[in-house]
């Protein structure tokens, strides 16, 4: 944190002059055109979830501060970012201490519109709600309470648009249930001692305990993935890769997948790296397979099925 501890400082003195010639003029909130609604996500997951409760609201607009396949840990906001932030109605973040850097950012920003936590109300794994794993979207069903949290923060932001609010939350959570069946339908259907998976790091733990999973070790040994293995801590996962009998090793699409390679060649299995690694704290770039969180999720789950060789079943229409 020391160099965000530098760096806003000098980035909130930019913002500033920015936002002010942004300013409306008599500095009335009420000033702005009717139906203008700015709303700033966090990470590319939660952005995804609001453009799609938002659905097509009229003068609503989402900033999303993270870019695709940008690591949630080591973001550090822009002079832009501030300036977006200190305008928006509405922040909605992830929460679960993913955003080390957002209490600077506020500050920086002058932000004081309605703050979101998409992971009220969900069971966190790992630690507590400030220091456990963050990584809550992981299991569908944490993702459908996640829209129905975001769906509640924007409705108290803008009244009259509640009712069109929840009704795009409700049907974005049927597709989030007809992925969520497809998922377990198919991790079922291989036998339970077959369900293996190693990471880049410690991603995962949701997705593992919601499906049924043993998640045999991370190459970092971290919720962060800037963190870095030890010489032990590769050697012991390897050595519970070969005992385990686990069949390949997933690198992520955000990070470098050089440890991934190295640890698959020295345990003698497969390596998905590239366009095959799985996403895991950031969505994809636009035509990607992870583009959006179903994407996502589908792409995971298709590619670590492969691993255990197993083939998935056809992907519902509503879900590609």
């Amino acid at each position: 944190m020391i160099k965000k501890r530098f760096v806003l400082p000098a980035l909130a003195a930019a913002a500033a002059v920015l936002l002010a010639g942004c300013a409306p003029t008599g500095g009335a909130a009420d000033s702005r055109p009717a139906g203008d609604f700015k709303v700033v996500a966090t990470t590319t997951q939660v952005a995804d979830f609001t453009r799609n409760v938002l659905g097509d609201t009229p003068g609503a607009s989402v900033t999303q501060l993270i870019q695709p396949n940008q690591s949630a840990h080591s973001y550090d906001p822009s002079v832009a970012d501030l300036a977006a932030l200190g305008e928006a109605d509405v922040l909605v973040v992830n929460g679960v201490g993913l955003e080390e850097w957002l209490s600077d950012a506020i500050s920086a920003s002058g932000f004081g519109g309605v703050s979101v936590t998409a992971a009220a109300g969900i069971k966190v794994l790992g630690g507590t709600e400030k220091s456990g794993n963050p990584h809550i979207w992981t299991d569908v069903a944490n993702a459908e309470t996640m829209v129905q949290t975001i769906a509640d923060g924007l409705s108290s932001a803008s009244v009259d648009q509640a009712a069109v609010f929840a009704a795009n939350a409700a049907t974005y959570s049927g597709r989030l249930a007809e992925l969520d069946a497809w998922i377990r339908t198919n991790i079922d259907a291989v036998p339970a001692a077959q369900r293996l998976l190693v990471s880049n790091h410690d991603a995962f733990g949701y997705f593992t305990a919601a499906y049924g999973i043993t998640y045999v070790g991370s190459i970092i040994p971290s919720f962060d993935d800037n963190a870095e293995p030890s010489a032990a801590a590769i050697d012991q996962l390897v050595a519970a890769i070969r005992a385990t009998g686990v069949k390949a090793v997933f690198s992520e699409a955000s990070i470098s997948p050089k440890a991934a390679d190295t640890i698959a060649r020295e345990a003698g299995v497969r390596v998905y790296s590239g366009e095959d690694a799985l996403y895991s704290d950031s969505l994809g770039a636009r035509g990607s397979n992870g583009a959006t969180y179903i994407g996502a999720q589908v792409h995971n789950v298709t590619r670590i099925l492969e691993s255990w060789g197993a083939t998935p079943t056809p992907v519902p229409a509503d879900l590609r």
